[in-house]
């Protein structure tokens, strides 16, 4: 009688249930013999450790050159100069400079605070921000829209040459160009005492100073905002378009469907810029025309500060606008990128 112990099997017999258990099968936590097939293993592979710094140095370091000039421009001429900003904290003398001039704290915003004139310059800065928004932000936006839809290439870059080429002007030219069109002996004005009907000169008017500004904004910058637009544009896969007509979608649904949602992040990162810069609305356009319009209709917060500041020597009250203007904008692009992601959209960083 053959005696066996307990749990194993005789020879030549198997066990209870039918065949034994493949290897795939047998209990996970005993040892795989050698030779058997094996599971995969379904956690991911460690991974490969970085690259350390200093093998990125060397990789990248032709890169890195490149960027030393654009850096070294960047601190001197963005960052060195708000060491200036203590100023707005002193009675500022240039004879005796920044380290040695009379600190008298929040003196010089209070004094702005109280000043009238300042409060003039920020509603008006304001108003034209506001009605800059409105009629220039979307003009780039159309502007692409119907570039893009040109088909022939040859007549698409002469259009964009053509609407390219006022950016470059500077804004004295911009201005004399409008005051010959717009101005009291300019064409249109001419084309009126032809035609037996009263002149109108624009260019002096103060109830329609923000329009002009803008239309010069437009007419100078809006060519040149479209590339940023068109490369958004560029960007959008073709065949989304193709699936689109093949389901029978006419132009106006493909635009409004695909082209518009494929450049809203473009749109929204656009209009955070745009925000941010809202108290700045043109320093030499104004100042061009200041005296013909007076400045009750032309001072915005940059010519406040370089009249009632710069002008009067009083540099720390200019400073001090300066300032304030700077943490308005701050506060604005802040607050609309925190719109931009509510919207689901990056604006200038991701969450």
């Amino acid at each position: 009688m053959t005696v066996t112990t307990s749990g194993a099997q005789p020879p030549g017999r198997e066990p209870p249930g039918g065949k034994p258990p493949a290897p795939d099968e047998a209990d996970p936590g005993s040892a795989a013999q050698p030779g058997s097939a094996t599971r995969a293993d379904p956690r991911p592979a460690p991974a490969p450790r970085g690259l350390t710094w200093r093998i990125r140095l060397r990789r990248d370091r032709s890169l890195i050159l490149m960027t030393v000039p654009a850096v070294v421009l960047l601190l001197v001429f963005n960052y060195v100069p708000m060491f200036g900003t203590v100023t707005a904290f002193q009675f500022y003398d240039p004879l005796v400079g920044v380290l040695h001039s009379e600190w008298i704290g929040l003196d010089n915003f209070r004094q702005l605070f109280d000043d009238p004139l300042f409060w003039h310059a920020m509603a008006n800065t304001v108003a034209i921000s506001a009605v800059q928004l409105v009629l220039f932000f979307p003009i780039p936006i159309a502007l692409a829209l119907l570039l893009n839809t040109i088909v022939s290439s040859k007549i698409r870059s002469v259009v964009q040459s053509v609407v390219y080429l006022p950016h470059f002007f500077s804004w004295v030219l911009v201005v004399t160009v409008f005051q010959q069109m717009f101005g009291g002996a300019g064409l249109l004005n001419q084309f009126l005492r032809q035609h037996g009907a009263e002149p109108w000169n624009i260019m002096t008017n103060p109830a329609t100073f923000k329009l002009l500004v803008t239309s010069q904004a437009v007419w100078k910058e809006a060519g040149w905002g479209i590339i940023v637009f068109l490369a958004a544009l560029a960007a959008i896969d073709q065949s989304l378009y193709e699936a689109a007509a093949a389901d029978g979608a006419g132009r106006w649904r493909r635009m409004w469907h695909i082209t518009l949602p494929g450049m809203r992040g473009v749109i929204v990162l656009m209009l955070v810029l745009r925000l941010g810069n809202a108290l700045t609305v043109g320093f030499e356009q104004l100042l061009v025309q200041r005296d013909a319009v007076g400045h009750d209709a032309a001072d915005v917060l940059d010519t406040f500060a370089f009249y009632y500041g710069i002008g009067t020597s009083n540099y720390g009250y200019g400073a001090a606008a300066g300032l304030f203007k700077s943490v308005i904008s701050l506060l604005l692009v802040l607050g609309a990128n925190k719109l931009a992601h509510a919207f689901g959209e990056d604006g200038l960083y991701r969450k």
